[in-house]
Protein backbone atom coordinates (compact mmCIF):
# COMPACT_ATOMS: atom_id res chain seq x y z
CA UNK A 1 0.00 0.00 0.00
CA UNK A 2 1.42 3.60 -1.10
CA UNK A 3 2.33 6.37 1.48
CA UNK A 4 -0.63 8.40 -0.40
CA UNK A 5 -3.17 5.58 -0.10
CA UNK A 6 -2.41 5.17 4.07
CA UNK A 7 -2.78 9.03 5.04
CA UNK A 8 -5.80 10.08 3.63
CA UNK A 9 -5.04 13.52 2.99
CA UNK A 10 -2.06 12.64 1.26
CA UNK A 11 1.94 13.76 2.00
CA UNK A 12 2.38 16.02 -1.05
CA UNK A 13 3.69 19.73 -1.12
CA UNK A 14 -0.03 20.72 -1.23
CA UNK A 15 -0.71 19.13 2.07
CA UNK A 16 2.50 20.04 3.56
CA UNK A 17 2.11 24.07 2.77
CA UNK A 18 -1.61 23.42 4.65
CA UNK A 19 -0.48 21.99 7.60
CA UNK A 20 2.35 24.52 7.84
CA UNK A 21 -0.15 27.41 7.67
CA UNK A 22 -3.02 24.99 9.95
CA UNK A 23 -0.63 24.97 12.79
CA UNK A 24 0.60 28.72 12.69
CA UNK A 25 -3.52 29.31 13.19
CA UNK A 26 -3.93 27.08 15.64
CA UNK A 27 -0.67 27.52 17.53
CA UNK A 28 -2.24 29.71 20.38
CA UNK A 29 -4.82 27.17 20.97
CA UNK A 30 -1.62 24.36 21.40
CA UNK A 31 0.33 26.27 23.37
CA UNK A 32 -2.20 27.07 25.97
CA UNK A 33 -2.99 23.33 26.44
CA UNK A 34 0.55 22.58 26.42
CA UNK A 35 0.69 25.14 29.57
CA UNK A 36 -2.11 23.26 31.05
CA UNK A 37 -0.23 20.32 30.71
CA UNK A 38 2.86 21.87 32.40
CA UNK A 39 5.16 20.96 29.48
CA UNK A 40 8.48 22.28 30.35
CA UNK A 41 12.03 22.34 30.51
CA UNK A 42 12.83 18.62 31.00
CA UNK A 43 10.03 17.18 29.93
CA UNK A 44 9.56 14.17 27.64
CA UNK A 45 7.04 14.71 25.08
CA UNK A 46 4.84 12.33 22.35
CA UNK A 47 4.06 14.38 19.38
CA UNK A 48 1.57 11.34 17.50
CA UNK A 49 0.92 12.05 14.16
CA UNK A 50 3.51 14.49 13.91
CA UNK A 51 3.31 14.98 9.99
CA UNK A 52 5.77 17.80 8.85
CA UNK A 53 7.05 18.59 12.65
CA UNK A 54 5.43 22.22 12.92
CA UNK A 55 4.65 21.33 16.76
CA UNK A 56 7.68 18.97 17.20
CA UNK A 57 9.90 22.11 16.49
CA UNK A 58 8.07 24.37 19.23
CA UNK A 59 7.64 21.37 21.65
CA UNK A 60 11.44 20.81 21.26
CA UNK A 61 11.87 24.42 22.15
CA UNK A 62 9.71 24.11 25.35
CA UNK A 63 11.45 21.05 26.39
CA UNK A 64 14.99 22.81 26.20
CA UNK A 65 17.99 20.33 25.44
CA UNK A 66 17.48 18.96 28.45
CA UNK A 67 14.40 17.09 27.67
CA UNK A 68 13.07 14.91 24.26
CA UNK A 69 10.41 14.78 22.22
CA UNK A 70 9.81 11.39 20.82
CA UNK A 71 7.79 12.66 17.13
CA UNK A 72 6.21 9.75 14.55
CA UNK A 73 4.30 9.17 12.17
CA UNK A 74 2.76 7.36 9.15
CA UNK A 75 4.68 9.12 6.85
CA UNK A 76 8.22 8.15 6.22
CA UNK A 77 8.46 11.63 4.05
CA UNK A 78 7.45 13.72 6.29
CA UNK A 79 9.43 12.05 9.39
CA UNK A 80 12.25 12.51 6.82
CA UNK A 81 11.63 15.60 7.35
CA UNK A 82 10.99 16.32 11.00
CA UNK A 83 14.90 14.48 10.97
CA UNK A 84 16.36 17.04 8.41
CA UNK A 85 14.70 20.19 9.48
CA UNK A 86 15.47 19.28 13.48
CA UNK A 87 19.39 18.98 12.33
CA UNK A 88 18.93 22.02 10.56
CA UNK A 89 17.36 24.05 13.66
CA UNK A 90 19.87 22.23 15.89
CA UNK A 91 17.64 20.66 17.87
CA UNK A 92 19.20 17.07 18.73
CA UNK A 93 15.99 16.44 21.20
CA UNK A 94 13.98 15.36 18.61
CA UNK A 95 13.48 11.82 18.05
CA UNK A 96 11.98 10.84 15.15
CA UNK A 97 10.50 7.66 13.79
CA UNK A 98 7.83 6.20 11.25
CA UNK A 99 5.01 3.58 13.43
CA UNK A 100 1.39 2.88 12.84
CA UNK A 101 -0.44 4.30 15.65
CA UNK A 102 -2.96 1.18 15.74
CA UNK A 103 -0.24 -1.23 15.01
CA UNK A 104 3.59 -1.14 15.74
CA UNK A 105 3.38 1.66 18.18
CA UNK A 106 3.63 0.40 21.49
CA UNK A 107 6.53 -1.62 20.87
CA UNK A 108 8.44 1.21 19.40
CA UNK A 109 7.54 3.40 22.30
CA UNK A 110 9.10 0.48 24.98
CA UNK A 111 12.56 1.07 23.78
CA UNK A 112 12.33 4.63 25.04
CA UNK A 113 12.46 6.90 28.08
CA UNK A 114 8.36 7.01 29.71
CA UNK A 115 6.44 9.77 28.93
CA UNK A 116 5.79 12.81 30.74
CA UNK A 117 3.22 14.09 28.48
CA UNK A 118 1.40 13.19 25.02
CA UNK A 119 0.02 14.99 22.56
CA UNK A 120 -1.94 14.31 19.11
CA UNK A 121 -4.51 17.12 17.53
CA UNK A 122 -6.15 15.75 14.21
CA UNK A 123 -4.65 12.32 14.68
CA UNK A 124 -7.84 9.88 16.23
CA UNK A 125 -10.25 11.03 13.54
CA UNK A 126 -8.39 8.96 11.26
CA UNK A 127 -7.40 5.81 13.04
CA UNK A 128 -9.82 2.96 12.48
CA UNK A 129 -8.73 1.58 16.19
CA UNK A 130 -7.97 4.42 18.01
CA UNK A 131 -8.29 2.65 21.28
CA UNK A 132 -5.13 0.35 20.19
CA UNK A 133 -3.35 4.01 20.26
CA UNK A 134 -4.16 5.42 23.28
CA UNK A 135 -3.43 1.93 24.95
CA UNK A 136 0.33 2.06 23.85
CA UNK A 137 0.91 5.45 25.25
CA UNK A 138 -1.27 4.96 28.19
CA UNK A 139 1.51 1.99 29.06
CA UNK A 140 4.56 4.61 28.34
CA UNK A 141 3.39 7.25 30.90
CA UNK A 142 3.96 8.23 34.13
CA UNK A 143 2.24 8.47 36.73
CA UNK A 144 0.66 12.09 36.68
CA UNK A 145 1.37 12.56 32.82
CA UNK A 146 -0.70 14.25 30.54
CA UNK A 147 -2.04 12.99 27.49
CA UNK A 148 -3.18 16.83 25.32
CA UNK A 149 -5.64 15.57 22.49
CA UNK A 150 -7.36 18.09 20.36
CA UNK A 151 -9.69 16.14 17.46
CA UNK A 152 -13.39 16.56 16.23
CA UNK A 153 -16.76 16.13 17.48
CA UNK A 154 -19.69 17.49 15.63
CA UNK A 155 -17.78 17.68 12.19
CA UNK A 156 -20.58 17.93 9.89
CA UNK A 157 -21.81 21.39 12.08
CA UNK A 158 -19.34 22.75 9.91
CA UNK A 159 -20.92 25.41 7.49
CA UNK A 160 -21.12 28.79 5.73
CA UNK A 161 -23.28 31.60 7.02
CA UNK A 162 -26.15 31.60 5.21
CA UNK A 163 -26.14 27.83 3.87
CA UNK A 164 -24.77 26.67 0.82
CA UNK A 165 -25.62 23.75 -0.98
CA UNK A 166 -22.24 23.25 -2.33
CA UNK A 167 -20.62 23.84 0.78
CA UNK A 168 -22.41 21.48 2.69
CA UNK A 169 -22.32 18.64 0.05
CA UNK A 170 -18.52 18.73 0.50
CA UNK A 171 -18.38 18.60 4.16
CA UNK A 172 -20.76 15.46 4.22
CA UNK A 173 -19.13 14.09 1.31
CA UNK A 174 -15.70 14.31 3.27
CA UNK A 175 -17.56 12.67 6.82
CA UNK A 176 -18.42 10.12 4.54
CA UNK A 177 -14.87 9.17 3.22
CA UNK A 178 -13.60 9.67 6.56
CA UNK A 179 -15.68 6.68 7.84
CA UNK A 180 -15.15 4.63 4.99
CA UNK A 181 -11.09 4.44 5.80
CA UNK A 182 -12.00 3.56 8.81
CA UNK A 183 -12.51 6.97 10.19
CA UNK A 184 -14.74 8.84 13.08
CA UNK A 185 -14.95 12.84 12.22
CA UNK A 186 -16.84 12.52 15.69
CA UNK A 187 -14.30 10.49 17.69
CA UNK A 188 -13.88 13.19 20.54
CA UNK A 189 -17.18 11.70 21.59
CA UNK A 190 -15.59 8.48 22.43
CA UNK A 191 -12.13 9.43 24.07
CA UNK A 192 -13.35 10.04 27.05
CA UNK A 193 -14.65 6.32 27.87
CA UNK A 194 -11.57 5.12 25.83
CA UNK A 195 -9.08 7.36 28.19
CA UNK A 196 -10.67 5.59 31.78
CA UNK A 197 -10.81 2.33 30.09
CA UNK A 198 -6.28 2.64 30.20
CA UNK A 199 -6.00 4.41 33.50
CA UNK A 200 -6.78 7.97 32.20
CA UNK A 201 -9.21 10.61 33.76
CA UNK A 202 -10.23 13.70 31.74
CA UNK A 203 -8.82 16.63 33.88
CA UNK A 204 -10.05 19.24 31.31
CA UNK A 205 -12.37 19.38 28.37
CA UNK A 206 -13.12 22.37 26.14
CA UNK A 207 -14.42 23.03 22.78
CA UNK A 208 -12.67 25.83 20.68
CA UNK A 209 -15.17 27.01 17.93
CA UNK A 210 -13.80 29.47 15.21
CA UNK A 211 -15.23 31.88 13.03
CA UNK A 212 -14.01 32.53 9.90
CA UNK A 213 -15.21 36.10 7.25
CA UNK A 214 -12.89 37.06 4.37
CA UNK A 215 -10.04 38.90 5.22
CA UNK A 216 -9.76 37.66 8.75
CA UNK A 217 -6.32 35.49 9.31
CA UNK A 218 -8.61 32.43 10.12
CA UNK A 219 -10.54 32.28 6.95
CA UNK A 220 -7.57 30.65 5.23
CA UNK A 221 -7.91 27.70 7.25
CA UNK A 222 -11.03 26.68 5.22
CA UNK A 223 -10.12 28.35 2.22
CA UNK A 224 -6.76 26.44 2.17
CA UNK A 225 -8.55 23.14 3.57
CA UNK A 226 -11.12 23.17 0.75
CA UNK A 227 -8.62 23.95 -2.38
CA UNK A 228 -6.27 21.09 -1.06
CA UNK A 229 -8.72 18.91 -0.26
CA UNK A 230 -11.80 19.36 -2.44
CA UNK A 231 -10.00 18.04 -5.84
CA UNK A 232 -9.34 14.64 -3.62
CA UNK A 233 -12.95 14.36 -3.38
CA UNK A 234 -13.33 14.79 -7.09
CA UNK A 235 -10.33 12.22 -8.01
CA UNK A 236 -11.67 9.77 -5.34
CA UNK A 237 -15.63 10.10 -6.23
CA UNK A 238 -16.49 11.71 -3.33
CA UNK A 239 -17.98 14.85 -4.71
CA UNK A 240 -18.73 15.90 -8.23
CA UNK A 241 -16.63 18.26 -10.40
CA UNK A 242 -19.69 20.57 -10.61
CA UNK A 243 -20.22 20.45 -6.94
CA UNK A 244 -16.52 21.57 -6.66
CA UNK A 245 -16.44 24.18 -8.69
CA UNK A 246 -19.76 25.89 -6.70
CA UNK A 247 -17.68 25.12 -3.17
CA UNK A 248 -14.81 27.13 -5.44
CA UNK A 249 -17.46 29.94 -6.38
CA UNK A 250 -18.89 30.29 -2.80
CA UNK A 251 -15.52 30.46 -1.20
CA UNK A 252 -14.45 33.46 -3.63
CA UNK A 253 -17.81 34.77 -2.77
CA UNK A 254 -17.56 34.41 0.96
CA UNK A 255 -13.77 36.22 1.09
CA UNK A 256 -15.69 39.02 -0.50
CA UNK A 257 -18.12 39.35 1.88
CA UNK A 258 -17.85 40.48 5.03
CA UNK A 259 -21.73 40.20 5.37
CA UNK A 260 -21.22 36.04 4.97
CA UNK A 261 -18.82 33.88 6.99
CA UNK A 262 -17.75 30.11 7.66
CA UNK A 263 -18.02 29.04 10.69
CA UNK A 264 -15.30 26.18 10.60
CA UNK A 265 -16.10 22.59 12.85
CA UNK A 266 -15.33 22.72 16.27
CA UNK A 267 -12.36 21.50 18.03
CA UNK A 268 -12.65 19.76 20.95
CA UNK A 269 -9.55 20.02 23.93
CA UNK A 270 -8.89 17.33 25.95
CA UNK A 271 -6.59 16.69 28.79
CA UNK A 272 -6.11 13.42 30.34
CA UNK A 273 -4.13 12.65 33.60
CA UNK A 274 -2.66 9.31 33.92
CA UNK A 275 -4.04 7.99 37.76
Amino acid sequence: MSEERQYVLGTGTDEHERLSLQHRLWANAAHESWMRAKIGPGSVVLDLGCGPGWATFELAQIVTHRGRVLATDLSDSFVQFVTSEAARRGLPQIDAFVADATKDLGERLARGPELDAAWARWVFCFLPEPERAIEAVAARMKTGASFVVHDYFNYTSMTTAPRCEFHDRAVHATAKSWRDRGGDPDVAARLPALFAKHGLEVAHLAVHQRAARGGDSMFAWPDTWWRTWAPKLVATGYLSQSDCDGLFRTLDALAADRTRYILPPPVTELIATKR
